[in-house]
């Protein structure tokens, strides 16, 4: 019976016998399908299967080399040049040797993540970077489906490259008013998170039990429901949030002679869920087709009014991306990159970038030669070296998050759960008791300093004393003379 897989997080720990990896016992040994096991583990298995999707592990495992990327990251000695008794041409051997180094190089950024690490260690990676770069570090390069598997992560992983630098070269402030203009210039609206979720379910009241209504019925219907509770509701923008429904293909509509035509809601879409889904992925697609690249986090907050559904988000940009997604991104990032006249000399990444928009992303695609192998993880190194460069030298992107009320103010599940965060530094929870404590006493002093400042231009505050209390408080001992 297979075993649960580990979460990505845990790719230090042996996911049988959950022990750290280390050099001499539990030395990591990736597998052609991608998972990582320890020696130990891997001479009890009774039989000779991946214990977590049952591949049959057809190489002796004796020949298969240690995963020398995972090994750097627990403190273990890397060799040099590691002989593989597979690999029989000196030419092959020159590759293979590359392009292992490339993906030790690139386990560098993960070195945040180790469990237990200290909590100022922080990460210039993103998660979904972070995540992509785990499934690389995992793939078994002496075999052929590891190497399959390697090419599609790097390909991958340059594809995100490509939208974090996207991301970097948008402005923050304009993304929601251009993302809602080019809703707009569609024919469709989107009226708030709340407001929103209110009209389709009234939509879905309408139309779950497959009834056929004209347009026209549909909108007054839902208007006539919203106003108690949204008097700002019309006919007009209610319409618009039908036609976007009816961009994603949601209804059925059936043509009548001199009469309007008749709109049933299709059986797939008669449950919140699915309905819900099938109108982000609209407005995601909208803004694609805009040139705009949200993140999963942006994409929660805009839609939702929380950051609660980052992961639905991401699984919709997911199945929105195309093979010729990778092959437009890296064309808008060229536009972007003209608009800001590129300081950084980022189109020099662009030979490197096309390169990993060519690979074939498809399971079935034929095994990279190893000269293909070696070009592909020099150009994801180079490229995700050029987004690291980037971000630390010319990015210009970064709100501090300390000013934010809640920052620091609760602890971190990670931290509390797992002795470690992936997060590090960058992240807004606290990882001890004497941070939480020492952020507590900066949001209290923050916030009578506020109250201090609007004492003294009020006449009425200042006449009753509230500066002293203030200005005394032993927490903030403010100097009032400056």
């Amino acid at each position: 019976m297979p075993v649960q897989a580990p979460q990505w997080t845990e790719f230090l720990l042996c996911p049988i016998c959950t022990q750290t990896f280390e050099e001499t016992v539990r030395r990591p040994i990736s597998l052609g399908c991608g998972h990582t096991v320890c020696k130990m583990c891997l001479n009890k298995l009774h039989r000779k299967a991946c214990p977590f999707d049952q591949t049959a592990i057809s190489t002796d495992i004796e020949q298969l080399p240690v995963n020398t990327a995972l090994l750097q990251l627990v403190g273990g000695q890397v060799p040099k040049a590691q002989p593989v008794a597979l690999i029989t041409s000196p030419e092959d051997s020159q590759h293979y040797e590359e392009a292992r180094q490339c993906v030790e190089e690139l386990a560098l950024y993960l070195k945040p993540l180790s469990v237990g690490l200290s909590s100022t260690a922080q990460s210039m990676l993103s998660r979904p970077m972070q995540r992509k770069l785990v499934t690389l570090v995992h793939c078994q390069l002496v075999e052929e489906e590891g190497r399959v598997r390697a090419m599609r992560a790097a390909r991958s992983l340059g594809e995100r490259t490509v939208t974090e630098l996207i991301l970097q070269h948008q402005n923050p402030q304009q993304l929601s008013s251009n993302l809602w203009a080019a809703v707009r210039a569609r024919g469709c609206q989107f009226l708030g998170p709340a407001m929103q979720e209110e009209a389709l379910k009234l939509v879905l009241l309408a139309l779950e039990d497959g009834s056929a209504l004209s347009r026209k019925v549909l909108v007054l219907f839902v208007v006539q429901r919203l106003e108690p509770r949204f008097p700002q509701a019309s006919k007009t923008s209610i319409g618009h949030v039908v036609q976007l429904l009816y961009r994603a293909s949601c209804f059925k509509v059936t043509k009548r002679d001199e009469d309007s035509s008749l709109m049933q809601l299709k059986e797939e879409f008669r449950t919140y869920e699915a309905l819900r889904r099938e109108h982000d992925s609209q407005i995601v697609q909208i803004a694609m087709e805009g040139g705009l690249r949200i993140a999963p986090d942006q994409w929660s907050s805009l839609l939702y009014g929380d950051q609660s559904h980052k992961s639905h988000m991401q699984s919709i940009i997911d199945k929105l991306q195309t093979p010729a997604s990778f092959a437009q991104s890296v064309q808008e990032l060229t536009i972007a990159l003209q608009r800001t006249g590129d300081p950084a000399n980022l189109n020099r990444l662009r030979p490197h970038l096309e390169l990993l928009a060519n690979i074939d992303p498809s399971p079935d695609a034929p095994p990279p030669t190893w000269e293909q192998l070696e070009k592909g993880l020099v150009a994801v190194k180079t490229v995700v070296h050029g987004l690291v460069d980037f971000i630390q030298n010319h990015s210009k992107k970064g709100a501090d998050p300390q000013q934010h009320s809640k920052y620091k103010t609760y602890m971190c599940r990670d931290m509390k759960q797992k002795g470690g965060c992936p997060r590090g530094a960058s992240c807004t929870f606290a990882h001890s008791q004497e941070e939480l404590e020492k952020c507590a006493r900066q949001h209290i002093k923050l916030h009578l300093y506020c109250f201090f400042l609007s004492s003294l231009k009020s006449p009425t505050l200042k006449a009753s004393g509230i500066e002293t209390v203030v200005t005394s408080h032993p927490i903030v001992k403010l100097d009032t003379q400056g």
